[in-house]
């Protein structure tokens, strides 16, 4: 019996002190950046899952500008961007972000950041979802418990595997065996340049069908007032909220979705799709903020080769974009060639990199 209790006693100690260790282990390595540093003065990123990454990059005081968006705004370089605008840019856009979690990351921004400058808003579909306020999150999980102003809160939430593993790849940064992610926020997540194949990535644009001009719905679909004011954004209220509380510049431009998978010009979808852009610039008008729609037919939409698939661009059309935003908010005007419209909105913003 005592040789039992002994072998019982043992091994709850030493799971106990295993459980110590790894806890200490943690809380040293600071894998997300958001508890009291006590090792290392600057967070490193080495993990993919930007939902618990990001707020390091905001706490960390260096930057006073940002984009939010989903994948589609990922591409947009900080550096191209302070160029035009001035100040210190990070990218905050994440991959498939739903609109509460690009309104969590905003609001944090807004939070912690004492003087923001700018910030660039690259809308897509989420943001005129008939079901955003519902469908919130995405099986990548969203810690809520990050975002909140109490940091030792998040401990408990942090003795699992996941972060022992992250903490294990912080500590080889430190060693000079890993490489840091994210700078900015930002890396070109898409394939090298290398491996485009056009034959791919048709099949990704069109699915089954041929490469095809688009035809306009005839007769096209003309919603009534009544209809019009039955259609749900609920995701609008907290763009409200953001373009209102941000204390500087609001820009927001509708990233270029290829041509292929936009809703068919005279659809019902289109019509939906154009009645939430003009809410969106009810929005704006509040701040005065820029809406630039890059999502229409263009030579940007309407050329394969622009793309990787429906959603996602390459390196040089995103240096295009961001060249764009530059001459749309200096014309304040539609673009002649047809990349943008600049919605019903101001007319009078001023773009200065003082």
């Amino acid at each position: 019996m005592l040789g039992w209790r002994r072998f019982v006693w043992v091994g709850v100690g030493g799971s106990a002190a295993i459980l110590v260790l790894l806890a200490l282990f943690i809380l040293a390595m600071n894998p997300y950046g958001n508890l009291p540093r006590i090792l290392f003065a600057e967070h490193a990123i080495t993990d993919i899952n930007q939902r618990f990454q990001f707020p390091a990059l905001i706490r960390s005081g260096a930057y006073d500008s940002a984009v939010i968006g989903a994948s589609d705004s990922r591409l947009l370089r900080p550096a191209e961007l302070e160029r035009v605008f001035g100040g210190r840019f990070v990218n905050l856009a994440i991959n498939a972000g739903q609109a509460y979690e690009q309104y969590r990351l905003a609001d944090l921004f807004m939070r912690e950041v004492a003087h923001p400058r700018t910030l660039l808003i690259g809308l897509d579909h989420v943001w005129c979802d008939d079901d955003a306020d519902t469908v919130r999150t995405t099986f990548r999980g969203f810690p809520d418990w990050m975002y909140d102003d109490n940091s030792w809160n998040d401990f408990g939430y942090m003795l699992n595997a996941s972060a022992i593993e992250i903490s294990g790849r912080r500590l080889g940064v430190a060693l000079g065996i890993n490489e840091a992610r994210f700078p900015a926020g930002y890396e070109v997540f898409t394939p090298p340049e290398t491996a485009y194949d056009p034959v791919k990535v048709r099949h990704k644009l069109w699915k089954d069908e041929e490469p095809h001009a688009i035809v306009a719905a005839v007769p096209a679909y003309v919603p009534t007032s009544t209809e019009r004011s039955r259609w749900r954004f609920p995701a609008l209220a907290w763009l409200d909220e953001i373009t209102r509380r941000f204390e500087g510049r609001v820009v927001l431009a509708f990233m270029p979705v290829h041509v292929a998978s936009q809703p068919l010009p005279g659809s019902v979808e289109a019509a939906r799709l154009d009645e939430c852009k003009a809410r969106i610039v009810a929005v704006a008008k509040g701040k005065s903020a820029p809406v630039i729609d890059f999502d229409i037919a263009s030579e940007i939409t309407t050329d394969d080769a622009n793309y990787w698939d429906p959603l996602h661009y390459r390196v040089g059309i995103a240096e295009r974009i961001v060249a764009d935003i530059e001459r749309a908010l200096a014309t304040r005007q539609d673009d002649p060639a047809g990349d943008w419209r600049y919605l019903d909105g101001p007319r009078a913003v001023a773009v200065s990199s003082d």
